[in-house]
């Protein structure tokens, strides 16, 4: 069964004041604050929320260099709340997930923020993938992912009319939501609680002060300077990053190690075509090859009803490069000098050839989703939207698969914490990374 919580006034209500507020903000500023969060994406929103609301005798601030919230990756990913299957039992992310998972859909209902428990399926259309497919029930149960289920042919056909498989894990506590809105909706909670969101600030250096402001009398209360591309100011007593797409290199400005690099992959989504969305019903997800990196392509309904088909996914010639020519040499370059990149291409090269190939020639997506969907032609399909994914690697060409946090050397490390790697289901998980980021900065600076 759908169900759907919040009404369309509430997204319009959301994107306006996100726009209007970051509007007003954008400009030059400055003053003094006790946490400083820079990096106005999704962890970064849940982050500064938790925090104010953990701390309300405390100032906060969170800095953000596009002049609206949530334009990155935020507002440019599938939109999927996952339920925890794919994790290692007991990891970091199973447990984020599967808590995030549970306080998304609270905070929805709560805030009246539509979504839909649609439902995936995972579906095996070999016998060879069977025994994946099987493992995988293993994990999710012992993530206690909810509602699991092996369900055979037949009721495949039951759950999806149009798709064709042998077996599939049926999660019937996946579902959909747009993140973007959510993400500014932990904004407004954030401002109402005190918090100041500067935007069009774009952090470009992180430094200690080496005195008193002149004619300060706050001392040296407010020690870190955070200055922007702009010449804006900005002194606070602790720093978190949350960059996503720039998490490295906000580390190396204040001092840290330039690895893990963060590479830029690029996923194109196609659309299905309005008459044909009665094709699909809810997530449909091909079982994972584990000689691959990526999930593979896999069918998307949307909250505006449409359907996306993909992605692929192939390296980006720009951090946020959404369209196939767009090119920034400085992120090209720091890319494919990369030894870990270079490492990366090695072990996946045919994979990667492939994956180049169907972002050019849609048709070779569309054989592939009819193995699940034998009905869909490529007429059915027009190319959709693309999202780019903060991918850390580290030397030797390992993707990074679970959280890292650094805080650099020194005086200025003691009271800096960057989030350097936030890996999916990050939107999922947005609350429970919160709470976890929150336990840091209190371990670490005693707030």
């Amino acid at each position: 069964m759908i169900r759907t919580f919040g009404t369309g006034s509430v997204c319009a209500r959301l994107i306006s004041q996100g726009s209007k507020s970051a509007a007003r903000r954008a400009g030059h500023h400055s003053g003094s604050f006790d946490v400083a969060i820079i990096g106005g994406g999704i962890v970064g929103l849940a982050s500064a929320r938790e925090l104010i609301l953990r701390h309300p005798n405390l100032t906060f601030t969170l800095l953000e260099k596009e002049k609206e919230l949530a334009v990155h990756q935020t507002g440019h990913n599938s939109g999927v709340i996952h339920s925890g299957i794919y994790y290692t039992p007991g990891s970091m992310k199973a447990q984020l997930c599967v808590r995030g998972a549970m306080l998304t859909y609270q905070y929805c209902q709560k805030k009246g923020v539509p979504y839909k428990k649609c439902g995936k399926l995972i579906v095996a259309v070999e016998r060879e993938e069977v025994p994946s497919l099987k493992a995988l029930y293993e994990r999710g149960q012992k993530n206690n992912v909810p509602g699991l289920q092996l369900i055979d042919a037949k009721a495949i056909r039951d759950k999806e009319p149009y798709c064709r498989g042998i077996m599939a894990l049926d999660s019937p506590n996946t579902g959909i939501v747009d993140y973007r809105l959510m993400a500014l909706a932990y904004g407004k909670d954030f401002e109402e609680a005190g918090g100041t969101v500067i935007t069009d600030f774009e952090a470009s250096d992180i430094t200690l002060a080496a005195e008193s402001p002149a004619g300060s009398a706050e001392g040296l209360n407010y020690p870190i300077i955070i200055r922007s591309s702009k010449e804006q100011e900005v002194r606070s007593r602790f720093v978190l990053t949350c960059g996503g797409l720039y998490s490295d290199r906000l580390s190396e400005i204040s001092g840290c190690s330039p690895e893990p690099r963060i590479v830029p992959f690029r996923g194109d989504y196609m659309v299905l075509k309005p008459e044909k969305n009665y094709l699909v019903r809810g997530n449909i997800y091909p079982v994972p090859n584990p000689r691959f990196p990526f999930l593979g392509v896999h069918f998307t309904p949307r909250m505006d009803g449409s359907v996306w088909l993909g992605p692929n996914a192939v390296l980006a010639f720009k951090r946020e490069g959404y369209k196939l020519f767009d090119f920034n040499a400085q992120d090209f370059m720091n890319a494919i000098s990369y030894s870990g990149l270079q490492r990366l291409v090695m072990k996946n090269i045919v994979y990667g050839m492939g994956e180049m190939y169907r972002a050019v020639f849609t048709s070779a997506q569309v054989k592939i989703l009819q193995k699940f969907i034998p009905d869909l032609k490529p007429s059915d399909v027009i190319r959709g939207p693309s999202g780019v994914r903060a991918q850390a690697l580290d030397a030797e060409g390992n993707l990074v698969d679970d959280f890292v946090f650094d805080s650099g050397k020194g005086e200025l490390g003691n009271q800096v914490l960057h989030v350097r790697n936030a890996p999916s289901p990050a939107a999922t998980s947005s609350l429970a990374i919160a709470e976890m980021i929150a336990d840091e900065l209190q371990k670490r600076f005693a707030l």
